[in-house]
């Protein structure tokens, strides 16, 4: 893709002889490894399939839902026709003679008019040729009048009155009708051929017409002598003849009309002549209101008035008038002629066909190729080929500058662009914008969005959005910073890989209370952590730092976990990670892995008899034990007393553990109850109500002896002074 005018308004070629050297098909397969290593033909942009005709194109349409293209070239003389959407060529047909012009007789190309060089009119079809007739005399041009049904074929020579004719074909009827009689200055029968059929060398000729359908329907008709004739074909009469201006005519001879163009308000006529000047009028004045020259003096080919649709505006701001030869494409001012922009091909141009509301031209033009030109200030790409602003754009280092168009370096030009797609558009009220502006840029499956565009659309729709979306937000970040550290481990629904997936959401944890941190420093404030890792020095923190703030808030781990591409990770067996494995130790070195519970082995047939035999045995052996202990506790343990209601009593730490026997006599009957002691008397059978204290006092054995005293120790009040014992402890003082 070039640029063909490095001029305020560039023009870029995207498909024709001076974008890829054209090579035949047997040299391109021969050379094919060659040409891998060739910038020129690897750069090569082919905006269509096929493009192109084995010698020349003759003339090319576009119909009228934008989503077909019709060409017809030689050599052989077929017709291709293209699906735009696809990019492809969708058919190609030979004919038996070469065609001199045709249109689209419906919104596809289904049905289709030509005009054939040897008088033959042809009815294309989907199947193919569908019916042919012949004219009289030759051709000029053809044109198509929706309202009566009529297909206008301006024809060379006159009739037997010496009047021009145009033949008109009823479609509906299936037949020719009486014809419209033009004046264009007889016949000379002195020279050759004069007062035959065809007329001679210098006989008169209609050679062009158009119709103001958009209008008042008023059928205009260029002759050889440079008049215009309108028609009403309502009264099928002339109302009205233009003649030509007096500078209009060469030095050569005179001036003939070979295009004409109706403005789509039926007021202006533009109408361009044999000696490459154009005029423009006014239906009310004979007076051109403008002439424009086209600088190389050859006959002008096509007109066009580049109008924009009712549900959409062109890119320019004031209208513009195409005008070509076969030399040049020039776009110019309508209102005051200041040339717009041009294109000069390196070939003949035969006819130049626009694509509607967009800055697509393709052509039709001697050579191989068929050219396609795109002006970006004129309108945006056609939505077949939308990614053509793409590539301009990063072409262009300023997308507002058209003088950045002529630079070689590439710019980022959607900073400041939003993506949306097409129901967030229809969300934002935006949706009426498509294809008027160059605001919304097709893009995939959506548009690029000016971002100022944007958050007006977003205010406008909800006032509010921008401080609630805030509070909102800020709320969130606090409210999880300020919950319980201790949190219950949530159970993960996963089939395998648990400890993989718990591994993953204890990182994704704490990575979000670090990250809630930094938003409690800064005040809750998330637009400041972008701007500090913007200004942090380049490397790892930093970009931690960045990927940490510019996390969204749907975990990760939530998302590896329903997405489809990872399910069996979770949910299959085969995928199942084997910690024991020396892999996973290799590549998991600091892991703690639990070792697996080894369960226990069946019992057998045999096992389990012996198993119930030495249970049967331990249990009987276990009940015999158990009952002596019964009965040895029984007898080593007192009958527990029934417990006494409370009652307020002294006692002492030494006597906590004796039973208490408790009556309910008197201090005197209980003294006089008391048996009289002796010294020896155990005190085991002594009766004491009250504290006491036992001592043991050492004696010396005397030699022949019989036996002890007895006595083994005394009984007396731990407050006798004379039977207390010493504060020494020594007890052989006493010896």
């Amino acid at each position: 893709m070039k640029i063909s005018n490095h001029s305020a308004v560039p023009v870029y070629t995207i498909s024709g002889s001076s974008t890829a050297r054209p090579l035949p098909e047997w040299l391109a397969r021969q050379r094919k490894r060659s040409l891998k290593k060739d910038p020129e033909y690897a750069n090569r942009v082919e905006l269509l399939q096929d493009f192109e005709f084995e010698e020349a194109s003759q003339c090319v349409r576009i119909s009228e839902d934008g989503e077909w293209v019709m060409s017809t070239g030689t050599y052989k003389p077929q017709i291709h026709t293209h699906y735009l959407p696809h990019l492809s060529l969708s058919y190609a047909r030979h004919t038996d003679s070469l065609n001199q012009t045709f249109i689209l007789l419906s919104s596809d190309y289904s049905k289709s008019l030509h005009l054939q060089t040897d008088r033959r009119i042809d009815f294309q079809t989907r199947q193919g040729l569908h019916y042919s007739t012949r004219v009289p005399r030759f051709g000029r041009d053809l044109k198509y009048c929706k309202n009566s049904c009529e297909a206008l074929i301006p024809s060379v020579g006159v009739n037997e009155d010496g009047n021009g004719e145009v033949f008109r074909l009823n479609l509906e009827v299936g037949r020719f009708m009486k014809g419209y009689e033009v004046d264009v200055g007889g016949d000379d029968t002195t020279a050759f051929g004069g007062g035959s059929l065809q007329g001679s060398a210098g006989v008169g000729a209609v050679n062009t017409a158009a119709v103001a359908e958009d209008s008042h329907n008023l059928l205009a008709f260029g002759t050889s002598i440079g008049t215009v004739e309108f028609w009403d074909p309502r009264s099928r009469g002339r109302v009205g003849i233009l003649t030509p201006p007096f500078d209009s005519a060469p030095l050569t001879g005179k001036a003939e009309i070979t295009a004409l163009e109706f403005h789509q308000s039926g007021l202006t006529l533009a109408a361009g002549s044999s000696s490459g000047l154009v005029h423009l009028y006014d239906l009310r004045s004979p007076v051109p209101l403008l002439k424009k020259d086209q600088g190389y003096g050859y006959p002008i080919q096509n007109l066009i008035f580049l109008n924009s649709s009712a549900t959409s505006r062109s890119q320019i701001t004031t209208p513009k008038v195409l005008s070509s030869d076969k030399r040049i494409i020039k776009i110019w001012d309508q209102d005051t002629g200041k040339p717009w922009t041009s294109v000069e091909p390196a070939v003949d141009l035969h006819h130049v066909a626009w694509c509607p509301d967009s800055g697509m031209f393709l052509t039709a033009n001697e050579g191989r190729q068929q050219h396609a030109f795109f002006i970006p200030q004129l309108g945006p790409a056609p939505k077949w080929c939308s990614f053509l602003d793409n590539i301009v754009e990063e072409m262009a280092e300023d997308a507002d500058d058209p003088n950045s168009f002529m630079g070689q370096q590439a710019g980022s030009v959607y900073d400041n662009f939003k993506f949306l797609t097409l129901p967030q558009l229809r969300e934002l009220n935006l949706d009426h914008l498509i294809g008027t502006t160059r605001l919304l840029r097709p893009y995939m499956h959506g548009y690029f969005v000016a971002q100022r565009l944007y958050e007006e659309a977003r205010l406008i729709s909800n006032p509010d959005l921008w401080q609630e979306q805030r509070a909102k937000t800020v709320q969130a970040k606090i409210s999880k910073e300020r919950e319980s550290r201790i949190r219950g481990k949530k159970k993960v629904s996963v089939k395998v890989n648990r400890k993989l997936v718990e591994r993953m959401l204890e990182k994704e944890a704490k990575n979000e209370r670090k990250r809630a941190q930094r938003v409690l420093e800064l005040g809750g404030d998330e637009d400041l952590l972008e701007e500090q890792a913007a200004a942090a020095q380049p490397g790892e923190d930093a970009v931690d730092g960045v990927a940490e703030a510019g996390g969204e808030t749907k975990s990760a781990t939530t998302n590896i976990l329903g997405d489809s591409r990872f399910t069996g990770l979770f949910q299959d067996e085969d995928f199942e990670i084997d910690e024991t494995s020396r892999e996973f130790l290799l590549h998991n070195a600091s892991t703690k892995v639990e070792a697996p519970t080894p369960l226990p082995r069946g019992l057998t047939a045999v096992e389990e008899e012996e198993m119930q035999d030495i249970r049967g045995s331990s249990e009987s052996d276990e009940s015999s034990s158990e009952e002596e202990k019964t009965s040895i506790t029984k007898r080593s343990k007192p009958k527990p007393a029934r417990q006494a209601p409370p009652a307020m009593h002294v006692s002492s730490s030494t006597a906590a553990s004796k039973p208490v026997h408790r009556t309910e006599k008197s201090f005197g009957s209980r003294v006089v109850s008391l048996k009289e002691r002796t010294r020896d008397e155990g005190a085991q059978n002594v009766t004491v109500v009250g504290e006491k204290e036992v001592s043991f006092v050492p004696r010396g054995k005397k030699k022949g002896a019989a036996a002890p005293t007895g006595d083994t120790g005394r009984v007396r009040s731990r407050f006798d002074k004379a039977a207390r014992r010493s504060a020494s402890g020594n007890t052989m003082r006493n010896l």
